[in-house]
């Protein structure tokens, strides 16, 4: 499984990758949503984590455009502000996406990615 992060809280993606390494998950991380672009552009994802609110865009705009050149990859969006109530502002957008409340427990995380993957053949 190869999961892109992206958050521009540094630290946390930073060391949630690392932490997903210890437990066999392949995971590389970026603050920035132009990087994330570039980076699923040159490597195949099977799951994008997305931080709702980052300075430059949200993470559902992310989505959609991440989305165009690789229809198979799963979401899941992180939050810190606000509450499972926000997330469903945007839930038109997120279909069957997952949603977790930072700080995330990494165990919690790995589980939303079996059953993200489970759902692979799922539009």
């Amino acid at each position: 499984m190869r999961v892109l992060l992206v958050d521009d809280e540094k630290e946390l993606v930073s060391t949630l990758a690392e932490r997903l390494g210890y437990r066999g998950v392949s995971a590389d991380w970026v603050t920035r949503a132009s990087e994330a672009l570039s980076k699923a552009e040159k490597n195949a994802y099977d799951i994008a984590v997305l931080d709702i609110k980052m300075p430059e865009t949200d993470g559902f705009k992310l989505k959609r455009q991440l989305k165009k050149n690789n229809p198979q990859m799963k979401f899941i969006f992180l939050t810190g502000h606000g509450s499972e109530n926000y997330y469903h502002i945007g839930s038109a957008e997120t279909g069957k996406d997952f949603y977790l409340v930072k700080p995330v427990e990494i165990s919690r995380l790995i589980e939303k990615f079996n059953e993200a993957i489970k759902k692979q053949g799922t539009p």
